[in-house]
């Protein structure tokens, strides 16, 4: 077993708050991400976590241990930093291996669980190589077997494939999922890429300016987003955000984002009146959620092809409607051209709403 705790983690560099009043339990077995811009504290607390920050109050649990008073050589948890950090005078065998020698383990061990480590991460063809003539790529896979060598109660992991080329780097996520499946580690893993995120997290913990600003699943951070800035932050393109309006008219719920107006289900009038919402709203839609027809319907308004961008199996179109635009997810080709005109409407059922002040949820969820 290898749970992490975090409570009410406190950390400040001078008059910098860099971590703020941090709750978490990663379980056992479990893949986390920490996600979050530059700068919003997901590296320091990982750092915290391996021992290589000192944080200013709170407490931190290795299996329900604190762990905060402990060197970071006694904590059983291996990290992986995004520059490699190898030793350039050693062979690949040789920076696999320091880790148990550095221990005193018996020679024949050292040399089997190395190439074990070697044969899963597919690098056992450059055990006798010297860092300086490997790839980026095979750079980092040495880098992940040195902290996998010690099986560690944790795996904790720095933007590990942060450097490497896109192509790279997707390879390098499917390899990380498989390796987490094998070997069964507690993992932290930190980035600032979304899609990283979402490919490898069995959880997400979203972070900004030291503040968890949402924990959950891939899925539930992407449908229910907490807050604004979790709309927004996750998913390519971002979440469509609005000031809007909502009134009665014909029997709906009629939302007005500046010169253009949809209609949705009479309940949500009900549902803003039980919330007691503030009269200042967002609407938040992503782009699969405008729906986009070349034919008038009812219920739908018309509105001019701005800019489309092709992505193979999808395009992304903006559509203007007078001033206000909305980027809605078309199949490809299915606008053909700027400047064309355009019908939509939103799915009420991908609507969200939020307090445009507070910027929190609403947790409105409707019907189509």
């Amino acid at each position: 077993m290898a749970e992490i705790e975090l409570r009410h983690i406190e950390k400040h560099f001078g008059p910098v708050h860099v971590i703020k009043d941090v709750n978490l339990t990663v379980k056992d077995k479990e893949f986390v991400v920490f996600l979050g811009p530059s700068g919003c504290g997901k590296t320091t607390t990982l750092r915290a976590i391996a021992g290589l920050e000192e944080i200013d109050s709170g407490d931190i649990l290795l299996d329900g241990k604190p762990i905060q008073g402990l060197r970071a050589a006694d904590r059983d948890i291996a990290f992986v930093f995004q520059n490699y950090a190898l030793y350039p005078h050693f062979t690949v065998f040789e920076n696999l291996a320091f880790p148990l020698r550095a221990v005193g383990t018996a020679k024949d061990v050292v040399d089997r669980t190395v190439r074990s480590v070697g044969k899963s991460l597919g690098i056992l063809h450059l055990l006798n190589a010297r860092p300086s003539a490997l790839s980026g790529g095979d750079m980092q896979r040495v880098a992940i077997g040195r902290a996998l060598v010690r099986r560690p109660k944790a795996l904790l992991l720095d933007e590990p494939i942060g450097s490497l080329d896109a192509k790279l780097r997707e390879t390098m996520r499917i390899e990380l999922k498989r390796l987490h499946y094998e070997n069964g580690s507690t993992s932290i893993y930190v980035t600032h890429d979304q899609v990283e995120a979402m490919s490898l997290a069995d959880r997400i913990v979203v972070m900004n300016d030291g503040v968890l600003q949402q924990v959950g699943t891939p899925t539930e951070v992407y449908l229910y987003p907490a807050n604004l800035f979790v709309a927004q932050f996750i998913g390519s393109p971002v979440m469509n955000i609005a000031a809007t309006k909502v009134s009665e008219a014909d029997g709906n719920a009629r939302i007005a984002l500046d010169d253009a107006s949809f209609d949705l289900p009479r309940e949500l009038l009900g549902m803003l009146e039980q919330k007691q919402a503030a009269p200042d709203l967002s609407l938040g839609v992503r782009p699969e959620g405008v729906i986009v027809s070349r034919d008038d319907k009812p219920g739908y308004r018309p509105a001019e092809a701005h800019i489309i961008q092709p992505f193979g199996g999808f395009d992304i179109v903006d559509l203007k409607f007078g001033e206000k635009t909305l980027r809605a997810r078309t199949s490809s080709g299915y606008v053909d051209k700027p400047g064309a005109t355009v019908f939509a409407r939103i799915d009420p059922a991908q609507a969200h709403f939020f307090d445009t002040r507070s910027g929190a949820s609403l947790g409105i969820r409707l019907g189509n």
